[in-house]
């Protein structure tokens, strides 16, 4: 048996979507391999990691500095005032530090009520013991150390900060749209029913928007980080007013999720800090350029010949590429759920048995193919970002999810071994100078005769065969009509010709109609009869 009768298709362990700590929740690519829970315990440890080592940095500098203030000024610093020349270099190095390490910082250092204040904390005692060996200098580093190291909403602030913080920005008094107004009043019809919970939670959902209208210079990570702190907080809060009721919890944090993701969506899908739009380009580009992939090289169980088969393969289709057109990253993973189920019910009818996991991420890797669907990482970004992880870790949203990161990263990797290919035959393919189905093409899958053929194109060739029929067919009925008319001429000539002939031989003579009788002429038969009565008048 030959190698393409033997290949059974593209197969992934089940295991290899879970994460690789081993906590039984489903993991990502964007996380490497790790769920979002296990992703936000080991995100906590290299933060607190970085921190420890951005502290030491400060201190360092801050004995630098004093050595530098130090030999520069050997007098009491009391008796005169330092100088700024011997410290304009330290400042530039300083500067220099802080320029290379601001990346790292800000890439590690985001939102967290639970470890800037305990390290706040720690700094000022370490301050007021090392007060008095510290120079002015070393104080406003200090300064300028905490305020990059402290979020700012913990930070304290003056009575005129508070209030302009509390003034509404701009991007949030502007005018919403249509689609922002209805969900503020579908949450609002939502939490009515709540009473008093409900009015904190849309306090606190209120509160949280205006905050992250202020941080729109944090990176993607840092503002993941605030909403995901602000998810677990509010479901934390509402599993003890609930007393356990996960599946109410679930329900209000849906509502949230809706409303907050419905407000920020601009400010927060595929952010300009982010190479997301880059990533996206690359991907369409090689989406585009795998257009000649087949279903019999992806080994994909699906017979499009069946109407019921392609009309799922194309609202399987229509809903990945629907996907783009959500703001909620909820409601994106509805459409890769809804996208899914139609790919099931495809290989179900041709195989007139359920589906497999093995037959399903093939038919998904071939769908992704054939939709190229529109911000594609942007997209799966969002979603691994700002959704509620609950969702993404497990039930089927999670796992429909995974496995469309996972076919999004096969497209990435594809080569010619994973089609069963050889690399001058995919790199042919690739660079468009040859195609399965082409004359030049002949090696490759298309070489196999019917069997290795893809549908589409022998479906193509029988149309390609139908439509030469019909044009000979066309021809012929325009040869006969041709000849009709010929025949057509050649009978009235005929004709013509014998009516001439009986013309001739029996010329037409025209004779002068017979004169009319004269009514009042005398009738000379009439004389044998009696003469007319004439009428008589009788007296009375």
């Amino acid at each position: 048996m030959s190698q393409r009768a033997e290949r059974r298709g593209i197969h992934v362990d089940q295991s290899e979507l879970l994460c690789k700590k081993g906590c039984g929740y489903y993991g990502n690519a964007a996380w490497q391999g790790l769920c979002s829970k296990c992703w936000r315990e080991e995100y906590q440890r290299v933060r607190q990691k970085q921190i420890q080592e951005d502290w030491a940095l400060a201190e360092k500098l801050q004995r630098e500095e004093e050595e530098a203030a130090a030999q520069s000024q050997p007098a009491p610093q009391s008796q005169a005032p330092p100088t700024l020349a011997p410290f304009s270099k330290f400042e530039e190095k300083k500067t220099n530090e802080k320029t290379r390490k601001v990346t790292t910082v800000k890439k590690f250092f985001s939102p967290s009520s639970r470890t800037a204040p305990k390290k706040a904390c720690e700094w000022e005692r370490e301050e007021r013991a090392q007060g008095s060996r510290r120079a002015s200098h070393g104080e406003t580093l200090l300064r300028d150390l905490r305020g990059m190291f402290t979020p700012p909403w913990e930070m304290s602030a003056s009575p005129e900060e508070s209030h302009e913080g509390k003034a509404p920005s701009p991007s949030i008094s502007r005018q919403s749209s249509i689609e922002t107004d209805r969900v503020s009043r579908d949450f609002v019809d939502f939490l009515k029913n709540l009473q008093k919970p409900g009015r904190e939670i849309h306090k606190q959902s209120r509160a949280f928007i205006e905050s992250m209208a202020n941080k729109k210079d944090l990176g993607a990570d840092e503002l993941s980080e605030c909403v995901q702190d602000f998810y677990q907080n509010m479901s934390d809060r509402l599993m003890v007013h609930f007393k356990g009721s996960s599946e109410r919890v679930e329900r209000v944090m849906d509502q949230v999720e809706k409303y907050i993701m419905t407000r920020l969506y601009k400010n927060v899908f595929c952010p300009e800090t982010t190479d997301d739009e880059k990533k996206d380009l690359a991907t369409q580009n090689r989406i585009r350029a795998l257009h000649w992939v087949t279903i019999q090289m992806l080994c994909v169980p699906v017979d499009q010949e069946i109407p019921e088969v392609s009309d799922s393969v194309v609202k399987a289709i229509t809903d990945v590429i629907e996907m783009d057109s959500r703001r909620v990253p909820r409601d994106k993973l509805g459409c890769i759920t809804s996208c899914s189920k139609h790919i099931f019910n495809a290989i179900r009818v041709t195989r007139d048995e359920p589906a497999s996991a093995d037959d399903f991420l093939p038919t998904l890797i071939f769908i992704v193919l054939k939709a190229n669907p529109p911000r594609l990482q942007s997209n799966i970004q969002y979603i691994t970002r700002f959704c509620n992880p609950s969702r993404l870790m497990t039930g089927e949203d999670g796992y429909y999810f995974t496995n469309l990161c996972c076919a999004v990263a096969f497209i990435e990797k594809l080569d010619a071994q994973s089609l069963n290919l050889s690399p001058e035959d995919f790199e042919r393919y690739m660079t468009g100078q040859a195609s399965p189905s082409g004359p030049d093409g002949g090696h490759g899958w298309a070489s196999g005769g019917p069997e290795g053929a893809s549908p589409e194109v022998v479906q193509r060739q029988r149309q390609l065969e139908e439509l030469s029929g019909l044009s000979q067919r066309q021809e012929q009925v325009l040869q006969g009509v041709r000849a009709l008319q010929e025949e057509l001429q050649q009978w009235e000539e005929s004709v013509g010709r014998q009516v001439q002939g009986v013309l001739e031989r029996y010329p037409l003579e025209l004779r002068p109609p017979p004169p009319a009788p004269a009514i009042d002429s005398d009738n000379t038969d009439d004389d044998g009869l009696p003469p007319p009565l004439t009428p008589q008048v009788f007296a009375g």
